[in-house]
C-alpha cells in the first residue's frame, strides 16, 4: 500500500501516440497510478521535452538505467500498430524487480519476479495493521522507561531518524531508539575500513560509536542492551502502521547504499521493507556476506505467503528472547 494511494508508471510509447496513450491510461486506471515518466521504444528525447504534463525521461534502451535508483513500481508497455514491441525491456525490468504490464490491443499481459494477489495483499496489510497497533502501543510503555535512560547516558534526541529506501525506491523516514551517540554517522566514514561485511552493508561487532561501548567499542553498555533485545526496532512500527514498511520483509537500505546497487540487488526491494526477514532470522550476526543477504531476501519474494510471514515472525520472538539478536 503506497502512502498516496498510487503506484508509480514509467510509460513506454511511441512520440505519436504518447498523448492518446496518456489520456487513456489516466481515464481507466487513474485511481492506481501516477505516471510519472515516458520512454521511447526509439526515438531521442529531446531535452526537457513533455507530453500533458509528463516528462519524457528517456528511450527504451536506457529503461533499466533510469529505473535503477528512481521511485518506479511498474511499467506499461503500449505496443501500437508503429511500435516493435521491445521484449528485453521485459526482462530487464522484471529482473530488477518491477512489475511490467504489456498491452496489444485489448490484451494485457503482466509479468513479475511475483505476482501477488490481491486478496493476499490485504492479508498481508491487516496482519500488518492488527501488529503495527500492538506494537506502538508496546513501544509507548517501552519509552517511559528507555527515553529517560538513553539521556542521561548520551545527551540528545532519544529518537532516531533517517531516510531510507523502500519498496521500488520509495524513499521515507524510519524511526528507531537511538542506541548510538548523536555523531555516530559522521564517524561511520571513519570506521569504513573495519566493516566486516562484504558489499553494501556496514557491520561492526566492537561498534565505538555504540552508546557505553569506550573508546575501543568492546564495553557492553546501554547502547549494546537495546540494540542486542532489538529494543531500538520498536519505534518502526509507526512505519509499519503508515504504510513505509511491513511486520516481515527486507533490510531497507540507506541512500548511499542504494546508490551502489546494482540492477540483481534492487530486486530485494520489489517488496516492502520489513522489521524482520529471513536472513534476521537465519544467524544474520554470522552473516558477512551481502550477496548471500539479497539471495536470502530474493528467497523470501519468490516464496513469500501470510503462512511464511508468520513462521518467520515466530523464529524473530525465539531469536530475540534467545539472546542472538544484532550485535
Amino acid at each position: 500500500m503506497k502512502t498516496d494511494g498510487k503506484e508509480k508508471l514509467l510509460l513506454v510509447t511511441t512520440r505519436k501516440e504518447a498523448k492518446s496513450e496518456l489520456e487513456r491510461i489516466r481515464e481507466e486506471y487513474g485511481a492506481e497510478y501516477e505516471i510519472i515518466g515516458i520512454a521511447y521504444p526509439r526515438e531521442n528525447p529531446e531535452y526537457g521535452e513533455e507530453t500533458e504534463g509528463v516528462p519524457v525521461v528517456c528511450r527504451a534502451e536506457d529503461i533499466s538505467c533510469y529505473i535503477q535508483t528512481k521511485w518506479v513500481d511498474a511499467v506499461m508497455i503500449s505496443a501500437g500498430s508503429e511500435m516493435l514491441l521491445p521484449v528485453w525491456v521485459i526482462r530487464v525490468c522484471t529482473s530488477m524487480g518491477v512489475t511490467v504490464h504489456c498491452e496489444v490491443g485489448d490484451l494485457t499481459v503482466t509479468s513479475g519476479i511475483r505476482i501477488i494477489p490481491r486478496r493476499q495483499k490485504i492479508i498481508k496489510r491487516v496482519l500488518d495493521i492488527c501488529g503495527g497497533t500492538v506494537g506502538l502501543i508496546l513501544t509507548g510503555i517501552i519509552t517511559l522507561f528507555l527515553a529517560p535512560a538513553i539521556w542521561l547516558s548520551s545527551p540528545g534526541p532519544v529518537f532516531f531518524s533517517q531516510t531510507r529506501i523502500g519498496q521500488n525506491g520509495r524513499r521515507f523516514k524510519i524511526y528507531k531508539f537511538r542506541s548510538m551517540y548523536t555523531d555516530a554517522e559522521k564517524r561511520k566514514v571513519e570506521l569504513m575500513e573495519s566493516n566486516e561485511m562484504n558489499g553494501l552493508m556496514f557491520k561492526m561487532e566492537d561498534d565505538p560509536r555504540i552508546i557505553g561501548s569506550g573508546p575501543d567499542g568492546k564495553r557492553h553498555g546501554l547502547g549494546w542492551f537495546i540494540r542486542r533485545t532489538s529494543l531500538d526496532e520498536f519505534p518502526q512500527f509507526l512505519n509499519v502502521l503508515k504504510g513505509d514498511m511491513s511486520l516481515v520483509g527486507t533490510r531497507p537500505p540507506t541512500e548511499d547504499e542504494w546508490m551502489e546497487y546494482t540492477p540483481r540487488q534492487r530486486a530485494r526491494l520489489s517488496v516492502k521493507p520489513g522489521l524482520t526477514g529471513i536472513w534476521q532470522v537465519s544467524g544474520r550476526s554470522s552473516i558477512t556476506d551481502f550477496d548471500e543477504v539479497v539471495r536470502m531476501d530474493m528467497e523470501y519474494v519468490r516464496n513469500w505467503d501470510p503462512a511464511l510471514d508468520l513462521q518467520i515472525l515466530f523464529k524473530t520472538v525465539f531469536v530475540v528472547f534467545g539472546g542472538t539478536g544484532a550485535k
